[in-house]
């Protein structure tokens, strides 16, 4: 692509009680509501009964804004219902996203106060790059979404890679074909 690089806008997350999640990641990491929830119906919303297909009816859905304005839009489906949570803890074999990564200098706070508010640890935090300050963990919210809270920014931790003092370099995976 030719040009600036795209930013991101927001992230879609489907919770099966929207009211809930609204507070939760408002409580948690400060999220503000800007919109909803609102109903979302097939009949009359052209957008949501084309990209949703035609067993979608009805959802509720609301539209946070995290601190540096990217969007958190959030759908608790009535008719077909959201679907309960899987067995596995992290789908990470599943098509699409798998995880939501935040950023926040101290990772170990924001860890316990996921797990504080009913999330569930995954990974305590550890430094994941030997010799450098970046520390990550994984936790799941209360509905399951895997979250990924990170120290440094992503810029940061993964430009220029091999780091200077990192003690194993990553092993690169080459281009079939060339």
């Amino acid at each position: 692509m030719s040009g600036p690089a795209l930013a991101v806008n927001h992230v879609g997350l489907t919770v099966p009680d929207v009211h809930a999640a609204i507070d939760w990641y408002g409580e948690v990491f400060g999220f503000r509501c800007i919109m909803g929830p609102r109903v979302l119906e097939a009949a009359g919303h052209g957008e949501a009964a084309t990209v949703l297909g035609p067993r979608f009816r009805r959802a509720w859905q609301a539209h946070l804004l995290a601190g540096n304005s990217v969007g958190l839009e959030l759908f608790q489906f009535i008719d077909p219902p959201t679907h309960d949570r899987r067995d596995e803890l992290v789908p990470y074999l599943d098509r699409g996203p798998w995880h939501l990564c935040l950023t926040h200098p101290d990772v170990q706070a924001t860890i316990d106060r996921i797990t504080e508010t009913g999330g569930t640890l995954i990974a305590a935090p550890y430094e994941f790059v030997p010799g450098r300050p970046w520390i990550l963990a994984y936790a799941t919210d209360p509905w399951g979404t895997v979250l990924e809270i990170m120290s440094h920014s992503y810029a940061e931790a993964f430009a220029n890679w091999p780091q200077p003092g990192q003690t194993v370099p990553p092993t690169l995976v080459p281009r079939p074909g060339r």
